[in-house]
């Protein structure tokens, strides 16, 4: 079900722009060359992971590809539990989910089961190139996304007091 996020909070603190002191304009940032001293074009950058000090390993972008999580492009729903059973004490961050155009029919029987049934979904999802596991409820006629707070769903697993979802455990990640 193809689907866009929208923020559905925002943070009220201040952010500030670098700016050159004598004519107020915005800086950019570039990045430099340490051992030759001179600017680097993006097209001439490779990601690379530093496995001793100053050894570096070249990570291309197909081969970046090929590890993706699954649900680099799908969402994942693991379990449907009810509504009441999960704690907001663990949301971190909440989005809008709109359906894209061709998501519009599975995300709306989506949205009515879960309003009807009163449960909610436990999914996996990939964002910025980082798993997430995440919430789905239905919220005024569409639906909202909310990302668990540092932690990693398990089903199944031995349940403790205060447990948010009553019967699936929520593991520190």
């Amino acid at each position: 079900m193809p689907v866009r996020l929208f923020s559905g909070a925002r943070s009220s603190g201040i952010s500030f722009n670098m700016l050159h002191r004598t004519d107020k304009s915005r800086l950019k940032q570039q990045y430099i060359c340490q051992l030759e001293g001179v600017v680097v074009d993006r097209a001439d950058m490779v990601k690379g992971y530093e496995f001793r000090k100053d050894e570096y390993i070249i990570i291309e972008p197909e081969e970046i590809k090929k590890i993706e999580p699954q649900t680099a492009k799908t969402m994942e729903i693991l379990e449907f539990v009810k509504a009441g059973d999960v704690d907001p004490v663990y949301f971190e961050s909440s989005y809008y989910m709109l359906p894209e155009e061709a998501g519009r029919r599975p995300y709306a029987l989506l949205t009515k089961a879960l309003e009807e049934s009163e449960y909610v979904a436990i999914a996996k999802i990939t964002m910025h190139n980082r798993e997430y596991t995440v919430f789905l409820r239905p919220h005024e006629g569409g639906m909202m996304l909310h990302e668990f707070l540092g932690y990693s769903y398990q089903s199944g697993a031995t349940i403790v007091d205060g447990d948010p979802l009553g019967g699936a455990s929520l593991l520190h990640g």
